[in-house]
């Protein structure tokens, strides 16, 4: 495992569990300084323009301002400051739509931080991307998946798929605004966007059109 250089890189902890914070210092220190910590998004956000860490290890899953959003304002807001996303989940709809904020430079597993967070961190202040090993093939196969929906009459968003699927599921705004790291309000925009561009007007409609486009199967 690879550790962080010389010059200790500084390091803020985003995540709503004092446990998984504590063991997070615990790995990273002594090789990388701990400058800060946080348990929710938007508290994340303003410890990190105070301190200025030179990377925000960020949850996804933070109560009020999810993590994505966070990320997001941390680069308007601190576009130096580098994120490495920390999660459980493993679907490539988190994994790309995290790289899609331009300061995310790694997307790591919580059950492989062990091995791969302080790898991560060399890796992203180095300038390069970083994804744990078990969850980089996800990439590749959703790559190759995009470009067989490349025909399809209508082009969904990763995350407008990710919010369509749960809503044929019958999750609530509240349970995807969660899986997802995102807020309340947030879903409900992307909600109407999709009813907007599918040209639907209900739960059912988005149904139909998941089942007929094979967002969403019958088994």
């Amino acid at each position: 495992m690879s550790g962080c250089r010389s010059e200790r890189i500084r390091v803020l902890i985003a995540d709503d569990h004092k446990l998984v914070r504590h063991l997070l210092r615990l790995a990273l220190e002594p090789q990388c300084e701990v400058v800060a910590e946080a348990d929710e998004g938007s508290k994340a956000v303003e410890t990190a323009v105070k301190t200025q860490p030179d990377i925000v290890v960020m949850d996804l899953g933070m109560p009020g301002v999810g993590g994505l959003d966070a990320v997001r304002l941390l680069a308007r807001r601190a576009p130096r400051v580098k994120v490495i996303v920390l999660s459980q989940y493993d679907d490539e709809e988190y994994v790309l739509e995290s790289f899609g904020a331009a300061n995310v430079g790694g997307y790591v597993l919580k059950s492989d931080a062990a091995e791969d967070l302080l790898s991560a961190i060399s890796a992203v202040q180095s300038g390069k991307r970083f994804i744990s090993p078990s969850i980089a093939p996800i990439v590749l196969r959703r790559l190759n998946a995009q470009a067989k929906r490349s025909s399809d009459p209508v082009q969904l968003t990763a995350r407008e798929r990710a919010v369509l699927k749960f809503v044929c599921e019958g999750a609530s705004a509240k349970e995807i605004a969660s899986r997802l790291g995102i807020s309340p309000k947030t879903v409900q925009i992307h909600r109407a966007n999709l009813m907007a561009k599918l040209n639907v007007r209900s739960t059912a409609g988005l149904v139909r059109w998941a089942i007929k486009h094979k967002i969403i199967r019958l088994d």
